[in-house]
């Protein structure tokens, strides 16, 4: 961190924990610099909907009055959390004031593993409506990408990592359904970690949406990542063990077809493989046989999904945003036709573990994005048609890999020639996220990446 006597705002998660649990600082303060800062900058950025500020300062004192300081993974840590988990005494947003619920009267289980590590939640941060989309904006206007304010920050935890990548919190919680922390990952120069099925506790929606959605992950330093993430699962802090030589699946073929990657990010892979070459590990090209009817399946999953929680929670769709609206009355169409059914994705995720044997690799290498993140505006108030031209061409790389459940992280590599960061996917088999991590290091010890974008 950059002047730690001054200020812990930019410091990770870990120095701060060590710092707390020594006795170097405390919660309190580090709590009340990084508010500070989220007042100065959040304006800017909107990556909050809700800043607990008097409550936070008050939970911090709490973690400062705790014996037990070094048995705390995330002693005095600042945290933010997706608006669509609930946090206790807030109303759990979902994205907008329509589909907002009332307010919580407990954590959910990821908050409650969080705070009983000795971290303090400062607020909870802005997605777009429902998480249905891969940017993050509302009427109220967008949150926007510190590395660029006219770009988005992506979606669905847009706000998450705007707030991390700004320097407002070190790690944030985010959950992914199609790509919701991998995709904000990618635009805004984070580590993102996307678990497999089962790891951590999901309990959202209705039946976590189909089995599509993840809690994860958002940090600056894979050190973070895995902090977080530890926690989360319920485990104790993992340390990571370097790999052995591995074989891994170098592939750019789109999950959408007629979309390619843009040059940076096609730059971003071949980076990536020499890294891993230099890593002492062997890269050969391994395409996954995405299909129409694995596309298929994926648009009718998540149509039907918001059609079951638009139902499930009452909503009065007439409230919600055109290209919302649009998007539930497809997905009631393909609910009522059966052609949301739970066969396909069994079969996507049995193909999808098979792919890893047939192959005999290891783990897969993919862009994260196609192109550039697009402009933060407009989104909200724009049809339904343009907003789904925009998700496809910009981030399709993520979604397959949420039907099969497997784990998939995102890593930084650089800037693109326009400034804005570029990352990698790799995804692997049930139970990789340690090792996705461990490869994640590799890279970050040689290519390091910056930060931070402080606005």
């Amino acid at each position: 961190m950059d002047n730690l006597a001054t200020t812990w705002v930019g410091a990770t998660a870990k120095q701060i924990s060590r710092a707390v649990r020594r006795g170097d600082t405390t919660a309190t303060q580090v709590v009340a610099d990084h508010l500070e800062q989220i007042a100065i900058s959040d304006p800017a950025i909107s990556a909050f909907r809700v800043v607990r500020a008097g409550e936070a300062i008050a939970e911090a004192e709490k973690v400062d009055d705790q014996e037990d300081l070094a048995n705390l993974p995330l002693a005095g840590v600042p945290v933010a959390v997706k608006e669509n988990t609930p946090v206790a005494g807030l109303p759990t947003w979902y994205g907008s004031a329509a589909a907002r619920s009332a307010v919580a009267e407990n954590d959910h289980e990821v908050v409650r593993r969080l705070r009983g590590a000795g971290a303090v939640v400062v607020g909870v941060t802005r997605m777009p409506e429902m998480g249905l989309w891969a940017t993050t904006d509302g009427p109220d206007g967008p949150t926007r990408n510190p590395w660029s304010l006219d770009r988005t920050p992506g979606g669905s935890s847009g706000g998450s990592a705007a707030a991390v990548a700004a320097g407002l919190v070190p790690i944030a919680h985010g959950n992914d359904g199609l790509g919701s922390v991998r995709i904000p990952a990618a635009c805004c120069g984070l580590v993102g970690l996307k678990p497999g099925r089962g790891v951590v506790p999901c309990d959202l929606g209705v039946d976590g949406w189909l089995g599509l959605v993840e809690n994860g992950i958002l940090a600056t330093t894979v050190a973070d990542a895995t902090l977080g993430f530890s926690v989360m699962a319920g485990r104790a802090p993992a340390k990571l063990v370097q790999p052995d030589r591995l074989r891994v699946g170098v592939s750019l073929r789109s999950p959408v077809a007629g979309i390619r990657p843009d040059e940076p990010n096609r730059d971003a892979v071949a980076t990536a493989a020499k890294l891993l070459v230099a890593a002492g590990h062997d890269t050969v090209t391994a395409d996954p046989a995405y299909s129409t009817g694995t596309g298929l399946t994926g648009l009718a999953t998540w149509f039907a999904c918001a059609f079951r929680e638009a139902q499930a929670s009452g909503l009065d769709v007439k409230t919600l945003q055109p290209r919302t609206r649009r998007h539930i009355r497809l997905g009631r169409l393909m609910w009522k036709r059966g052609w949301a059914k739970q066969a396909p994705r069994d079969a996507w995720r049995e193909k999808s573990i098979r792919f890893f044997a047939d192959h005999n690799i290891d783990v897969l290498l993919t862009p994260a994005l196609a192109a550039t993140p697009p402009a933060a505006d407009g989104h909200a108030t724009g049809s339904w048609h343009r907003n789904m031209r925009v998700n496809l061409r910009y981030a399709p790389y993520a979604a397959p890999w949420n039907i099969a459940g497997l784990p998939g992280i995102v890593v930084p590599v650089g800037l693109r020639p326009d400034g804005l960061p570029v990352g990698v996917q790799l995804v692997g088999p049930p139970d990789s996220e340690l090792l996705l991590l461990a490869i994640a290091g590799q890279f970050e010890v040689a290519n390091p990446w910056p930060r931070h974008a402080f606005v």
